[in-house]
């Protein structure tokens, strides 16, 4: 309630204004496509793991930005465990020039959604019987810098 209070009180001071409006899981999938033979070889999974982030404008400085997981564990060829979540919140963002609103979306955003996200795959491995994944630390701007020196060189080739 105080936050938003002072994300209301920003707004009418045309001062830049940022809150959480909501946090929530858009998505969750998690497979165990070998089981129940899976839990009888004792060999370490291998683990990789794909990321992604994105985010869309719902209205005036109203933003909806996820981040999507998927984890793949596989033992030899077998798939052991396939898990996929987006964790999402709803953002209001005001009053922030244009050119600094790229990076809170793809930065400051998902750096308050990724423990959430983290929590939920974890558990969600957990709860298949599996040991828990615990996702490494995301540096979301170092992501957001090589991504942006990408979309650069791309644009320069053309």
């Amino acid at each position: 309630m105080a936050q938003e209070d002072s994300a209301n009180q920003a707004t009418a001071n045309n001062q830049p204004a940022f809150g959480i409006e909501k946090l929530y899981i858009k998505d969750a999938s998690l497979e165990v496509p070998n089981a129940p033979q899976i839990f009888t070889d004792r060999t370490a999974p291998q683990v990789s793991v794909e990321l992604a982030n994105a985010a869309q404008k719902i209205e005036d400085g109203i933003f909806d930005v996820s981040i999507k997981v998927t984890v793949t564990a596989k033992v030899s060829e077998k798939t052991a465990f396939l898990v996929e979540v987006t964790q999402a919140g709803i953002f209001v963002i005001r009053h922030v020039p244009e050119e600094s609103l790229e990076p809170v979306l793809a930065v400051a955003c998902p750096n308050i959604l990724f423990p959430y996200l983290r929590e939920a795959v974890s558990d969600m491995v957990t709860r298949a019987g599996f040991m828990p994944v615990l996702l490494n630390p995301i540096n979301f701007e170092a992501l957001y810098m090589q991504q942006k020196q990408a979309d650069e060189s791309g644009a320069k080739a053309n």
